[in-house]
C-alpha cells in the first residue's frame, strides 16, 4: 500500500496538532510537515512535495493567495482547504485558483481521511452542506482572463512552449507557468491544449 504524504498548514497551534495526530493514527496516512502561515505551505510543496495539503482559508499571508504558489512549485500536490465559515465566495475563489476542495473544520478524522483520499484519487472533494451553493456559484459566475493571461493563452494556442511565451512577453519562464495553473482553473481544462481548445470556442 503506498503512503499518502501530507502536509498541515493552520495557524492554530491546538487544531493543526489534533489533526497531525489524528492523522498519523490512520495506517496509510504520513505527515510529513506542519506549518503556520503561507510562507510555511510553499516551503513545505517545494521541500516535501506532498501529495496533500490541507491549508487554512484565514490565516497569515491568506490560504487561498498561497494555493497558486504551492501549484506552480508542487504541480502533482493537491490542495484542500480547511475553512470554519460556510460562506461562499472565499471558497469559491479558492477552487478557481486550483484548490482540488474544501471541508469544513468540524468534520471527523474520518470524513476528512475521506476528502483526502478522494482528491488524491483525481477527484473534487466539496463538504456536504456546501455543495449545492458552491457548483452554482462556480456556475453563475464563469471566471474571466486577465489581459496577460489572454496573452499568454493566445500564444498556447499558436503552440509556443513556456519558455518561448516568457521569451516573447519578457517574462520568466516560472511566471507563465503561475499564469497557466489561473488559466486552466478558470476554463475548467486539464491540460493546455484542452484550455487552448476551449478558449478559441470561447468558453
Amino acid at each position: 500500500m503506498t503512503a499518502i504524504t501530507i502536509a498541515i498548514v493552520d495557524d492554530h497551534p491546538l487544531f493543526r496538532e489534533g489533526v497531525s495526530r489524528s492523522l498519523s493514527e490512520i495506517e496509510d496516512f504520513v505527515v510529513v510537515g506542519e506549518g503556520a502561515s503561507a510562507d510555511d505551505a510553499a516551503t513545505l510543496a517545494a521541500s516535501q512535495r506532498p501529495d496533500v495539503v490541507l491549508l487554512d482559508v484565514s490565516m497569515p499571508e491568506g490560504g487561498i493567495e498561497a494555493i497558486s504558489e504551492i501549484v506552480v512549485r508542487s504541480p502533482q500536490t493537491k490542495v484542500l482547504m480547511l475553512t470554519a465559515s460556510e460562506e461562499v465566495d472565499p471558497l469559491v475563489a479558492a477552487l478557481r485558483r486550483g484548490a482540488a476542495g474544501y471541508v469544513v473544520k468540524g468534520i471527523g478524522s474520518r470524513g476528512l481521511a475521506e476528502a483526502i483520499r478522494t482528491v488524491v484519487g483525481g477527484s473534487r472533494f466539496i463538504s456536504p452542506s456546501m455543495r449545492a451553493k458552491v457548483e452554482k456559484s462556480l456556475l453563475d459566475r464563469p471566471a474571466s482572463l486577465t489581459a496577460r493571461e489572454t496573452e499568454v493563452i493566445e500564444l498556447v494556442a499558436e503552440g509556443l512552449s513556456n519558455k518561448h511565451i516568457g521569451r516573447r512577453l519578457n517574462l520568466q519562464e516560472k511566471t507563465i507557468k503561475h499564469h497557466m495553473t489561473e488559466i486552466l482553473s478558470k476554463l475548467g481544462a486539464s491540460n493546455r491544449t484542452e484550455a487552448a481548445i476551449r478558449w478559441r470556442q470561447g468558453s
